[in-house]
């Protein structure tokens, strides 16, 4: 832990030296670089620069006691003891600081809503979701685009897919893939029975153009003309795209614009994250099984929460945390959730092995 310390301190040192140098200020390429390096590793350096001054003052602090007597004495143990224990909180500061950086964290995400066993009524509760996870964006102040949509007769959704673009919108997000469990008496229900429906939620990291090559002989780009529940939104002319990628079999469609060119920019788009998240899914899977999380893998196969609307519960399984406050949930408020969602998934990557020796 210490000597990968020392390197980031030694570094950042480096840098600092390097960016208030004329060469690299008349390059603005290099120099911002090299800005966004030491912005990267600054707050690690200078806690550990802290690290080092506490450290510094306890052993000067129990050498001197070795020289007093009395009074004197004990005041410098106790203002070595006293930093131990500062030492103790910013050790463990600089280890949730040296976890590893998940690199998707600051992008946007495509955001994928289904409706899953339970027909009408999942249908509805994916409207349900669909209206708290735009609520919770709007909250943190996250843009909302729809790409498709694919209603039902009686309000509910099959199937939504949204771009969420914003600071750390992925980081915001991420926890959500997989399945949400809701038990309620539908509206429908005459005998006041509870029935229990499924949704399924995946959060895909959005991809940059660079990172994904999509290759013309892989893909078929098909026009339709858009349409929706109950004649809603249809066009006259064929304004709605489906791209198919033939590698992958990936097919991704997009008819909420009204224009044409829109609507193919929207399905490029969920076309990279989806290809992203693909191609990435192999190393993720292979990291998986290396580390077990608390917080699970990420699979929209598995099942995380639990809505239970009679008793005004909402539990994640992940975690065993349950909230009793559904109605403020489903309007957005599921802030606390989310931080204790990563809080412990950093506790998790704290217990793997001890690199301190």
């Amino acid at each position: 832990m210490f000597s990968k310390l020392d390197a980031i301190l030694a570094r950042f040192d480096a840098l600092s030296e390097q960016l208030s140098s004329q060469e690299t200020m008349a390059d603005m390429e290099t120099w911002t670089a090299l800005s966004k390096e030491r912005a990267e590793i600054e707050e690690t350096a200078e806690k550990y620069r802290d690290y080092l001054r506490v450290k510094a003052e306890a052993d000067a602090a129990f050498a001197e006691a070795e020289t007093e007597t009395g009074e004197m004495k004990q005041m410098l143990l106790d203002e070595g003891y006293a930093c131990k224990e500062r030492l103790e909180t910013i050790k463990e500061e600089l280890k949730i600081l040296l976890l590893p950086k998940d690199k998707n964290d600051s992008r946007g995400c495509t955001l994928e809503i289904r409706g899953g066993a339970g027909g009408e009524e999942a249908a509805l509760f994916a409207y349900e979701l669909y209206r708290m996870y735009m609520a919770y964006c709007e909250r943190h102040r996250l843009k909302w685009d729809v790409v498709d949509m694919n209603e039902t007769e009686l309000g509910g959704m099959k199937e939504v897919i949204v771009n969420v673009t914003g600071k750390d919108a992925y980081r915001l997000l991420k926890y959500e893939s997989g399945v949400h469990r809701v038990q309620r008496v539908p509206e429908t229900e005459s005998q006041g029975r509870v029935h229990t429906s499924t949704v399924t939620v995946a959060v895909l990291p959005e991809a940059e153009e660079v990172e994904v090559e999509i290759n013309e002989k892989d893909i078929r780009v098909d026009l339709f003309r858009s349409s929706g529940a109950g004649g809603q939104k249809v066009n006259k002319t064929e304004t709605a795209i489906r791209i198919t990628h033939f590698p992958t079999g990936i097919v991704v469609s997009c008819q909420d614009e009204r224009s044409q060119l829109k609507n193919k920019e929207k399905a490029f788009r969920v076309l990279r994250t989806r290809l992203y998240d693909y191609y990435n899914g192999m190393a993720a899977n292979a990291e998986a099984r290396n580390r077990k999380s608390l917080v699970g893998t990420g699979d929209r196969s598995e099942r995380i929460r639990t809505y239970n609307f009679p008793q005004s519960r909402v539990t994640d399984h992940r975690i065993g945390l349950s909230l009793f406050s559904i109605d403020a949930f489903m309007m957005g408020e599921i802030d606390e959730m989310v931080e204790a969602l990563a809080l412990a998934d950093r506790e998790a990557q704290l217990a793997g092995p001890d690199e301190e020796d």
